[in-house]
This record gives C-alpha cells, structure tokens and sequence, in this order.
C-alpha cells in the first residue's frame, strides 16, 4: 500500500464494523482485508475496531473506532462518488444508502448526466451517485 492514497473513516460512536459491513453488503467485488481490534488494554473499547483495511469494488478504504471524541465528524464537503452502471443500480444504492440517512439532492437529471443523487447514509457518510 505505500504510495497508494486511500481514504481513512474515523468513527466515533463505536460503529466502524457495522458500517463497514454495510458498504460491502451493496457493492459487488468488495471484502474485509484485515481487521485489529482493541483489546482490554485499550484505550478503545475492547472489540471495536482499532485499524481495519476493506475494498469496495477495487477501492481500499480504512476505518476506525476512534476512543478520542473529536470536535469534528463527516462533512459532505469529502464524498465518495460513485459512477453506477445502470438505472437500478444507482436506484438501489440510492434506496440503500438514505435510509436511516438524509437526502441532500433527490435522484433528477440536473443537466450534467441523465441522473444523479447525493445522500448522506445513516453513518454520516456521503454519497454522490451518477448515472451518465
């Protein structure tokens, strides 16, 4: 991985593996890597995700639960985008990943593809998803 840039998510409400189980349940060619728990030594609660390393559809990402809470979380200034094969794909990850979460601009055809969306999921993650 030197060299390679990936995008690190900093959980903070001990909801890493969960998210991260999410991600990989809706996009094809995804799996863990490699997952470090905190032990009882700590300082994170014994279990939660130290350090962990997932691919989404040949994209590696890294998460962990943070045991500092910051003053800082997501922002959808950083988003993930995703360019979906068709219709119902992007139908379905759109379905998928608002629920629980919040539409930020509803699926249309804003004039620069035939359709786009952008969502924030229940984790605080956004999602741009396009259709060209």
């Amino acid at each position: 991985m030197k060299g390679q840039i990936t995008t690190f998510l900093t959980f903070q409400k001990e909801n890493a593996e969960q998210a991260m189980n999410f991600y990989i349940g809706l996009f094809d060619n995804s799996k863990i890597i490699n997952i470090k728990r905190w032990g009882k030594e700590g300082p994170g609660k014994e279990g939660t995700i130290m350090h962990a390393i997932f691919d989404l559809n040949g994209k590696l990402f890294m998460c962990s639960d943070s045991p500092a809470i910051h003053d800082w979380d997501f922002t959808p200034a950083v988003s993930n985008y995703v360019e979906c094969v068709n219709e119902s794909d992007l139908e379905k990850l759109f379905t998928k990943l608002s629920e629980d979460g919040k539409i930020m601009m509803p699926l249309n055809n804003y004039g620069f593809s035939q359709k786009f969306g952008f969502v924030e999921d229940k984790f605080g993650i956004s999602w741009q998803l396009n259709l060209q």
